[in-house]
């Protein structure tokens, strides 16, 4: 396979390639811990946990949003040992417990509870004998037990955590989702927000959150907005009040939460000459780390710009499947020039 050279980029370039891409000012809030108690009242009930032991360690502290299974530790290595991890004893674990010998199995369970580890999960509703759930609350250690199986209760908990500790950010905008397309509508206040998303729902697009949207993005995936609590399938239109969208239009307009994909930012008409037109130098703005396509449009008096937002939402997607309007009609006219050249 050939190799082919990376390209030096010029300082003129750079400062194009800088003037093209725009980062959230929006500060980014990030959970750094969580109590055993908030998690037990946050996802208890979701991952059919029970308290079986004692209430000692509810003030211990999550600090890493994974779950360990602690064969190793109970065989007696410890070296490399997650203690910053909520600890789940499964089939495996539980049987070697139970086959070693009375005194030996409680020593290893001893070692296990003298660790700084937030709290032990039992599944497959296994439960150990009594001089085992001593140890634990003498060490201030709180005992859980659910009745999923071991790989189910991993997967689901360490979902639920990786959000709760997923960065997070507040945008002010609109966001829709168009045909799959993941779509924030920014622009200054009065500019016309909330009427272009009006004109988008009616066009059949869902409304994900209006004037205020919370991100959050796990490490390596997608940035999923949803609309805060309280204002959740509402909007503010201005000379109207307020509006029930799901109410006017049915359950079907409004979306719980979707991935975003496209930045559309609304300009003043003043600014129009400004924009761009032909689409080599794609603009990027960058959200929780992530680059994502940015288009701006103008204000202007007669432009439809729920249109402009939908055909600017559906060229995402077409160059999603590979297809970039501008490259391919670019590399025509160049081989439109190269042919000439050569008659």
């Amino acid at each position: 396979m050939e190799d082919f050279p990376i390209p030096k980029v010029s300082e003129d370039a750079a400062a194009v390639l800088d003037k093209n891409q725009n980062t959230s000012k929006a500060p980014v809030k990030r959970l750094s811990v969580m109590s055993v108690r908030d998690f037990f009242e946050s996802y208890g009930q979701s991952l059919k946990l029970t308290l079986v032991g004692s209430e000692a360690g509810y003030n211990r502290q999550i600090i890493e949003p994974e779950l360990n299974r602690p064969g190793l530790a109970l065989a007696g290595f410890f070296t490399y040992f997650a203690e910053q991890r909520i600890q789940v004893i499964g089939n495996a674990e539980h049987s070697y417990l139970t086959c070693l010998d009375k005194e030996d199995g409680l020593s290893r369970f001893r070692e296990l509870c003298r660790q700084a580890i937030p709290c032990l999960i039992l599944a497959r509703g296994h439960t150990l004998p009594q001089e085992f759930m001593d140890e634990a609350h003498r060490a201030r250690l709180s005992v859980f037990q659910t009745q999923m199986a071991s790989m189910h209760f991993l997967n689901a908990a360490t979902i639920r955590l990786q959000w709760a500790f997923a960065p997070t950010t507040m945008e002010h905008g609109s966001m829709v989702d168009i045909h799959g397309i993941g779509v924030l509508v920014r622009g200054a206040s009065g500019c016309g927000k909330s009427e272009t998303v009006l004109g988008l729902i009616e066009r059949g697009a869902n409304l994900v959150a209006d004037d205020t949207v919370r991100f959050q993005r796990i490490e390596g995936g997608d940035i999923v907005g949803t609309a805060p609590e309280m204002g959740r399938s509402h909007m503010e239109v201005r000379g109207i009040g307020l509006i029930n969208v799901m109410a006017l239009y049915g359950v079907g307009a409004v979306r719980l939460e979707k991935a975003l994909n496209v930045i559309i930012t609304l300009r003043p008409a003043e600014d129009i000459n400004e924009l761009e037109r032909v689409g080599l130098t794609p603009k990027t703005y960058r959200v929780l780390g992530l680059d994502l396509p940015h288009v701006e449009l103008a204000v202007a008096p007669g432009r439809d710009l729920a249109k402009l937002i939908e055909v600017a939402a559906m060229d995402v997607k077409l160059k999603v499947f590979g297809h970039d309007t501008a490259v391919e009609f670019n590399n025509r006219l160049l081989k439109k020039l190269r042919d000439h050249r050569d008659v």
